[in-house]
């Protein structure tokens, strides 16, 4: 197999358009947001194409993260057999604060059964100049992402959510894992994982993430590793594009950084990769945030592993990162203003709902 790291936001999308080009038999896209922008017309026009063509396209798009876009907008599409499904339709209810959040996160693309995209960016215009982090890889690997989205495009319809066993089991495909969370107060399947990850590190932890909102246990776990000798590095953006988060996560941040942790904050534009890399030797790439609600309420998906091209090209993906970042400021922290420790404190009870 063959893998290449994108961190390069145009490059990612050039590239997959390329490969869309190229397509023989079939193309399933998976995404949180699809946006009427001059980048989503792009993708939608090649779509439009490989159907014409007689290839199989099958998309899947949240309700919530779609924006404007709707049957209309993939109409063309549509009418050469293309298959548009939006993920659970908002709805007004007594749940709205959890079931509205249980929204479909996941970015996943296969390419004839050959080609596999999966990572962190959306198909938006809005994040070209963003800091992202994906993986394409040419190989079996996709059969197993094939067996994934198949199972997510199928698995509801825009109103009902079928959760089978099946769908939240995790899939083994030689050195690799992939892992399917879904909505659950009680399993967490990523969190869980990490947590363990984290626990059992030797050297180091690397966090990369554009929300920062780790729960109880995480934070044990990743000062635990600190004070036994790990280096534990967090990288964040300094401004993300949701600044209550921003607020919020101060919160965390002192406890942290006395407990040892270094924390860094992305300088040139918003950071939205999401990866864990443990002892050099261990990675995850997913599309979940490290924060409450990626690991309680969303449907995310990750792969992990350990293969050594995969490590090499993500070692430099973080030094590339961290020379574009800025040590956390304690003194600074210290004197932050008063009216952003109330906001702390105000925005506390709703953490897990950013």
């Amino acid at each position: 197999m063959d893998f290449r790291i994108i961190d390069d936001t145009l490059q990612y999308y050039n590239l997959m358009l390329a490969d869309i080009a190229q397509a023989k038999s079939h193309i399933f896209l998976e995404t949180f947001k699809f946006a009427n922008d001059h980048l989503g017309v792009r993708f939608r026009d090649a779509l439009t194409r490989k159907a014409k063509e007689g290839i199989m396209v099958r998309v899947l798009i949240d309700s919530w993260g779609k924006g404007p876009v709707s049957e209309t907008f993939f109409e063309e599409l549509i009418s050469y057999g293309g298959e548009v499904r939006f993920f659970e339709k908002i709805k007004i209810n007594t749940d709205l604060f959890t079931r509205g959040h249980r929204r479909d996160h996941r970015k996943i693309v296969v390419i004839d059964d050959v080609i596999t995209y999966i990572g962190s960016a959306n198909i938006t215009g809005y994040n070209l100049n963003w800091r992202e982090l994906c993986v394409r890889i040419d190989g079996e690997l996709a059969l197993s992402f094939r067996k994934v989205f198949m199972e997510n495009f199928g698995a509801f319809n825009p109103y009902i959510i079928t959760n089978k066993v099946t769908y939240t089991k995790r899939i083994i495909h030689g050195d690799f894992e992939i892992i399917r969370d879904v909505p659950s107060i009680q399993f967490q399947r990523l969190k869980k994982r990490y947590t363990e990850l984290i626990r059992k590190s030797t050297r180091s932890v690397v966090i990369e993430t554009p929300y920062f909102l780790p729960g109880f246990v995480l934070r044990k776990a990743m000062m635990d590793a600190s004070n036994r000798g790990v280096a534990v590095t967090v990288i964040m953006p300094k401004h993300s594009d949701v600044r209550m988060v921003d607020i919020l996560r101060n919160k965390y941040l002192g406890m942290l950084h006395n407990a040892g942790v270094k924390l860094l904050f992305y300088m040139p534009y918003n950071l939205h990769a999401k990866l864990l890399m443990i002892d050099e030797a261990i990675f995850s790439i997913s599309s979940a945030n490290f924060d409450y609600r990626s690991f309680r309420y969303q449907y995310e998906v990750a792969l992990i592993g350990s293969e050594p091209e995969i490590l090499r090209q993500l070692q430099d993906h973080v030094s590339e990162t961290m020379r574009n970042s800025q040590p956390f400021d304690h003194e600074s922290y210290i004197r932050r203003p008063l009216i952003e420790k109330i906001f702390e404190w105000i925005l506390l009870p709703f953490r897990h709902f950013f």
